[in-house]
């Protein structure tokens, strides 16, 4: 009987001992479990976050590498409009030599243009003929055509002339009418000195200027007669040209 009382009492006092065991455990794993879990937890976040920084290192590394890349097309870009502003400064400095060429062309043409302006005082009247017509006529007559014919004989010698034809008419008849006969007057003159005798068209001017400027004002037949003409003069600078070769062999003499 004491002995089972003892025994008892043993397995009461180890029942009771296990029990306060496991209830310190418990009290004493549960806070390091909490902790652990807390652990845990932040742990997940870092995870997280650090998942979170790398995504975001990664967008910018695309935003860097895509910035790179459009700096990079706007670096070779910048370049294809530097080699054509390079070729467009070529060109224009080619055409700006073109143009200075040209210019210094034009200067020495110009220079060239005032020296003959400058000689055209030179010209002296050389010779005249004076050819009358038929009235409300503008054919040559034989004795015109001798006048004529003497006048372009002293001239195909000549190297700078011109030659100024004048028509003219009597008072008689509307203006008009005849300011254009007096016009083929001085045509038939032309024509008869460039197909005749050879003269080159560009050393002849001429004009009609119908009853202007009579050389008789008398209002007869006879004045009338002497009004239907044609005026024909010589103008040459080669007297001048020989006068100024001479003072160039004068001068060229005195060098010497």
């Amino acid at each position: 009987m004491k002995t089972l009382l003892a025994t008892c009492i043993v397995s009461a006092a180890l029942l009771a001992g296990g029990c306060a065991t496991k209830k310190y455990v418990r009290n004493t794993t549960t806070p390091i479990q909490a902790k652990v879990d807390e652990v845990g937890e932040q742990g997940n976040k870092n995870s997280q976050q650090i998942e979170d920084t790398r995504n975001q290192v990664k967008q910018v590394d695309d935003k860097a590498q895509s910035g790179i890349s459009a700096a990079q097309e706007r670096a070779s870009s910048a370049d294809q409009h530097a080699a054509t502003a390079d070729q467009h400064a070529g060109e224009a400095m080619n055409k700006a030599t073109q143009a200075a060429q040209v210019g210094e062309q034009n200067t020495q043409a110009l220079n060239s243009l005032r020296s003959v302006v400058s000689n055209i005082d030179d010209y002296q009247m050389q010779t005249s003929a004076t050819v009358n017509f038929k009235f409300d006529q503008w054919k040559l007559s034989d004795d015109a055509k001798q006048e004529l014919d003497k006048l372009a004989d002293g001239v195909k010698s000549d190297k700078r002339f011109f030659i100024a034809i004048e028509g003219f008419t009597d008072r008689i008849g509307p203006n008009e009418y005849n300011q254009e006969l007096s016009r083929k007057r001085a045509d038939t003159v032309m024509e008869y000195l460039v197909s005749k005798h050879d003269i080159p068209v560009y050393r002849i001017q001429i004009v009609g200027l119908g009853k202007d400027k009579p050389v008789d004002d008398a209002k007869n037949r006879a004045a009338s007669a002497k009004n239907r003409r044609v005026e024909v003069k010589v103008f040459s600078a080669d007297q001048v040209t020989a006068s100024l070769s001479s003072g160039d062999d004068g001068a060229n003499r005195i060098k010497q």
